[in-house]
């Protein structure tokens, strides 16, 4: 009889629960009523700074400038996006991760009535200013891209605006934004806002330096245009190291993707290429040892691009550049002092000289790296650093080589600079599967499902090679 009690006793707990309603299951009683602006916000600038500091595959403008080579596997080394992955990545981050955040962030703001008006109307700002500057990394990666029909859900086919109508429209937004910013009101909390803390004095300096960085990139696609856009803009950049754009990073999981890429991924394959390592030791540069460490024999060496190499034999990153709180620099005061030397040397009316502007960039960048001011004089008075005499054919050419030795860990700035100004002139890695990367190929995907659009715009730029030229790349 007990047995009897037992089997019956599974069926009836069974029938039971058949009939139950259990629907009230399904409520999601942990997820938020409403999403925050915020954090979107929050996490797009995030999401944007990880993609800019990242030497993975999802970003090889480290191997492309010639800052760093590769010990064993090559294809990052030797520009084989296919393998590396970028030229998807670029694509989803900015697209996904950065610019559908930003969107849905300032959609959430334009509806928040419980905020003082002075205050949404500085974040909204704040918001578009780094939408803005995650369209130029796009325009200035791809060419023409998706822009007035992108981030709408309901439209899976978007077209491809013309590169240069899209830049022009960015100046615009540049100027709206800035025009409503106000010192009067807040911005997003310290918290929130990962470059600033909401210091509303530093978005208007920053949204400025974005104009001169945008006038800067069109000085050989329309003079006019950017000489009117730098001169404006300049006198009220980034003025000192207080206003820098900095992406400051922690231990983990808030850690540099840096850190991820050689400490947690275990890999000794990044090291010091030999192009730059040349460089630095024949000026005796200071930053040589914030850079990168040295050999097993004590000594610098550079690896050659393409080429496999022992790891032990050559120098890998400095335990500066790989810690885990290494901060990334979005935009700062030595980038826009060699800005400033440039827009002089090329006849812009430019407070100041094309020397100190070019000695101030060195200057700061050096100081930046920790470099002692003793140290920093003797820098600037090496015969092939002083202005003087410093190499280079032309006043560009010497601001483009210390430039672009400044511009170490921030090499997508640097390799915009490379394409316009062609200087210096650096050897193709071995076994190069292209020339010189000027553009990254649109990614697989709209090839294949926005393949009508993906045909017109490949067409529009010259070619989805990454040898074409984007428009504003006239030498």
């Amino acid at each position: 009889m007990k047995k009897s009690i037992l089997y019956i006793l599974p069926a009836v707990l069974l029938f039971g629960a058949c009939t139950k309603d259990i629907s009230r299951f399904n409520n999601q009683t942990k997820r938020a009523a409403v999403v925050p602006a915020a954090p979107l916000y929050t996490n797009a600038t995030r999401s944007l700074s990880d993609q800019m500091a990242n030497i993975g595959g999802g970003n090889i403008t480290l191997h492309i400038v010639g800052y760093m080579a590769q010990a064993i596997i090559e294809d990052n080394a030797q520009f084989n996006f296919q393998t590396a992955g970028m030229t998807n990545t670029q694509w989803n981050v900015m697209y996904r991760d950065v610019l559908n955040d930003l969107k849905r962030s300032d959609s959430i703001l334009s509806q928040d009535v419980g905020t003082l008006p002075a205050t949404i109307t500085n974040q909204r700002a704040c918001v578009d200013i780094t939408a803005v500057y995650a369209w130029y990394v796009l325009v200035t990666s791809y060419g023409n891209v998706p822009y007035t029909e992108a981030l709408n859900p309901n439209n899976l086919f978007p077209k491809y605006d013309d590169q240069k109508a899209i830049i022009t429209d960015l100046l615009k937004r540049l100027d709206a934004d800035l025009g409503k910013l106000s010192t009067a009101g807040a911005g997003f909390a310290t918290s929130e806002d990962l470059w600033f803390a909401g210091n509303i004095n530093n978005w208007i300096s920053f949204g400025n330096s974005l104009k001169v960085l945008i006038g800067m990139t069109l000085a050989d696609a329309d003079a006019a245009t950017s000489k009117s856009v730098v001169e404006a803009a300049a006198p009220k950049a980034i003025s000192g190291t207080a206003q820098n754009a900095i992406m400051k990073y922690g231990s983990q999981p808030s850690n540099n993707p840096i850190y991820s890429s050689l400490v947690v991924a275990k890999r000794n394959d990044y090291i010091a290429s030999k192009s730059l390592m040349d460089q630095l030791l024949s000026n005796g540069d200071p930053r040589l040892t914030s850079y990168f460490g040295k050999n097993s024999s004590g000594n610098y060496v550079g690896g050659v691009m393409g080429v496999q190499t022992t790891y032990s034999t050559v120098s890998g990153p400095s335990t500066k550049d790989s810690a885990q709180d290494f901060p990334y620099v979005v935009l700062d005061y030595a980038e826009m002092e060699f800005l400033r030397a440039e827009a002089i040397a090329r006849g812009y009316n430019i407070p100041g000289t094309v020397e100190s502007h070019y000695n101030e960039g060195i200057r700061q960048s050096l100081k930046y790296w920790g470099v002692a001011d003793t140290a920093v004089t003797r820098y600037l008075a090496e015969p092939t650093v002083a202005f003087a005499t410093a190499v280079g054919a032309t006043p560009l050419q010497k601001i483009a080589r210390q430039k672009w030795i400044a511009l170490y860990m921030h090499p997508y700035h640097e390799w915009v600079d490379m394409r316009r100004l062609d200087y210096p002139v650096l050897p193709l890695p071995v076994g190069a599967v292209s020339g010189f990367p000027n553009r990254l190929y649109y990614p697989t995907g709209e090839q294949t499902i926005n393949g009508a659009n993906y045909t017109q715009a490949a067409a529009a730029v010259g070619g989805d090679k990454v040898e074409t030229k984007l428009f504003w790349d006239k030498n």
